[in-house]
């Protein structure tokens, strides 16, 4: 089975049938402990729920095999909690890298408490692969974090080029791969040595999970000591929500299809839209990161973007309070579109533009999804 297309094996979750009812659909594992063998072993394989869960294990197996990961998945209870488990493994006085332009949460918690963990960080323009180089500091840095494309401005930066000048100088690449999904790019293959998501957004696809996964390329010190973290802060993800998360990836193609083919036509007929004075999108051809993007993407360029009114914050502030189909609300990926002006949401500090209105699109009619928010935007000038 293995040998069958990653939209087969994510659509019949690997294949799994339960051994006891034959059942199609895996069932949920809700045991926190395991009975012991008479010679006092586990030879299932499961001691305690807060390491290890079954249900867990499969939607795993599912997220490694999409993300081409020969060190395996692990999932954890949050985004959050998966890529601060991977600062946290590292030591004392590291050197951290990271992508000025990122989850705002993520480079909040970098900013303001990576250092009470000992940690040097320095924020780059990451798609400009001269700071990047220039930032990294060979035998001091440790890590260097990118995420791309980059939310919410959606720049993108060189998978490959960063692996080089990361390992170049000894220090290894992660990848917050949120806004791609594996179905569009998977950075191991690239040279990543770890990709990250928030599995809350498009893996899951429905907005009623929270989770995030780390994926590695090999088995190395730090993914040893990221599974350790996992398990002595008990971050793993609950039996329940590792089920949901799996059902939502059965549809994960069919979905990311539509959304990002819906996207693509948002951005071209927005590009002509007399109020929009920037749509960004790496789709477009006049996107500053569209060559790298369409070299190191497939099948599409993703589900989000972002326009810049012409008649700046006041009117994107507008536009998003007189939507009627789009959902003024906070995260991404879900089968329903949403909008939000992150500027007011990330606040003092933020780099981005207070014009610029996020856009998370959906799987709704791509031709109701444009009508309403050119009314949106349009009635702003009508007073």
């Amino acid at each position: 089975m293995t040998d069958w297309n990653k939209r087969t094996l994510t659509a019949q979750a690997m294949g799994h049938i339960d051994p006891l009812t034959r059942a199609v659909v895996p069932p949920i594992h809700v045991a926190t402990t395991y009975i012991r063998d008479a010679d006092n072993g586990y030879s299932s394989g499961y001691i305690y729920a807060r390491p290890h869960n079954a249900t867990v294990h499969e939607a795993e197996a599912v997220l490694a095999m999409l993300e081409e990961a020969p060190a395996g998945a692990l999932l954890f209870a949050s985004g959050m909690a998966a890529a601060v488990a991977v600062f946290e493994s590292l030591a004392p006085g590291d050197h951290v890298v990271a992508s000025r332009v990122m989850y705002w949460g993520l480079r909040n918690w970098l900013a303001n408490e990576a250092t009470r963990w000992g940690l040097a960080v320095d924020f780059v323009e990451s798609d400009d692969l001269d700071a990047l180089r220039a930032a990294v500091q060979p035998g001091r840095t440790r890590l260097v974090w990118i995420e791309t494309p980059s939310n919410p401005m959606w720049t993108i930066t060189d998978i490959a080029a960063a692996a080089d000048i990361a390992h170049a100088a000894g220090a290894r690449l992660a990848v917050d791969s949120t806004c791609a999904s594996p179905v569009h790019t998977r950075p191991l293959t690239l040279g990543a040595d770890l990709v990250m998501h928030s599995a809350s957004k498009v893996l899951n696809g429905h907005s009623d999970v929270i989770a995030g996964v780390l994926a590695a390329r090999e088995d190395s010190d730090l993914w040893e000591r990221i599974k350790a973290t996992r398990h002595n802060r008990g971050a793993i993800l609950g039996p329940f929500e590792a089920y949901l998360l799996q059902r939502g990836m059965r549809t994960l193609h069919v979905r990311q299809e539509r959304q990002s083919a819906s996207a693509m036509a948002l951005a071209q007929r927005l590009t002509a839209h007399p109020m929009v004075a920037q749509v960004l999108y790496p789709g477009l051809p006049q996107h500053p990161g569209h060559d790298v993007a369409a070299r190191q993407m497939s099948g599409g360029f993703g589900y989000m973007l972002s326009v810049r009114l012409t008649g700046g914050e006041a009117a994107a502030i507008g536009a998003a309070a007189r939507v009627r189909l789009w959902k003024r609300a906070t995260s991404l990926g879900g089968v329903e579109s949403l909008i939000e002006h992150r500027a007011s949401i990330e606040g003092t500090g933020s780099p981005c533009p207070t014009d610029l209105l996020r856009l998370s699109t959906g799987i709704e009619d791509t031709g109701d999804l444009f009508d309403d928010l050119d009314e949106a935007i349009r009635a702003g000038s009508r007073g």
